[in-house]
């Protein structure tokens, strides 16, 4: 087995070598993917993320880390609301629409969008949608943290396979047995 080991005694391991290795390391965690949506003064936003937790059940809250450079980021500080779609195999085409800047224009016209209370949009197909109001901002770095308290849930009507995320490739999930 091939291994970088992060052993902070070791002076040669710079701060560069350990992101490597942090980023090699997080390239395993298979993960689901999710758009990002919100909406401010009639502009809508959003990005494909990997980065979002469930932080507490009382009350619903969701966490998401959104670069400050990311053109959805003021949206969502503007407006303080964003919505969650949890994306489903089948909705594979619209991470290119939406990870690509050329692509912007398009985001809104692909899939069947709606909006719940905040008015942030939310994927019809989405296996579920989590419509958030922000009550918690923390910038860290290059990124803000917010975090949303989950408002209203919209759960897909059937069982539809997720689209996950691992090893720099879209997979599908399989039962283990």
């Amino acid at each position: 087995m091939n291994e970088t080991v992060m052993d902070r005694s070791e002076p040669a391991f710079d701060a560069m070598s350990r992101a490597n290795a942090f980023k090699s390391g997080m390239r395993r965690f298979a993960s689901g993917v999710a758009l990002i949506t919100s909406a401010a003064a009639g502009q809508r936003a959003g990005l494909v993320a990997t980065a979002i937790s469930s932080v507490s059940t009382a009350p619903p809250t969701l966490l998401i880390c959104i670069n400050r450079s990311a053109s959805a980021h003021d949206v969502i500080d503007r407006s303080g609301v964003y919505a969650v779609n949890l994306l489903a195999a089948a909705d594979l085409e619209l991470v290119d629409v939406f990870s690509k800047s050329v692509r912007r224009a398009e985001r809104f016209t692909s899939g069947d969008w709606r909006t719940q209370i905040t008015g942030a949009p939310v994927l019809a197909s989405a296996l579920a949608a989590f419509d958030c109001k922000v009550v918690q901002r923390l910038a860290y770095e290059t990124h803000t943290i917010f975090l949303g308290e989950v408002l209203q849930v919209g759960l897909a009507e059937q069982d539809v396979d997720p689209l996950l995320y691992m090893d720099s490739a879209f997979r599908r999930l399989e039962r283990a047995a």
